[in-house]
């Protein structure tokens, strides 16, 4: 059996938001990863931030803290985080504890960022 793994990374979109790719399973084990990649980003009123969750196998509650924590930082520093390509199964949990309330979903990194620009 292997190990479940998670890649996180960080690129600018060509129109100027930061967008964090996040693949594979969020959890206890890999959720460091995320972490330390949301300590490097920075987050400001100028550069919007977007989570794609497209590629997100599993999530479990140490993934969710890390997201609350990104979305929690964005606001201190004045800036905007969205989560994007939620799959149904993890916004089902969002409703449930009560989470949509605090993010912004949107379905693609386009959508958020026409969105950013509306």
């Amino acid at each position: 059996m292997t190990d479940p793994t998670l890649t996180a990374t960080r690129h600018t979109h060509s129109r100027g938001a930061t967008v964090l790719a996040v693949a594979g399973e969020l959890d206890h084990h890999t959720a460091p990863e995320l972490s330390r990649l949301i300590q490097d980003t920075s987050f400001g009123p100028e550069v919007p931030v977007l989570i794609d969750l497209s590629e997100l196998t599993y999530c479990d509650s140490t993934g969710i803290t890390v997201l609350i924590g990104a979305d929690r930082r964005a606001r201190q520093d004045g800036g905007s985080l969205s989560l994007v390509a939620v799959n149904p199964d993890l916004m089902h949990v969002f409703r449930i504890i009560g989470l949509d309330q605090l993010f912004t979903f949107q379905p693609t990194v386009e959508d958020a960022i026409d969105a950013l620009h509306a």
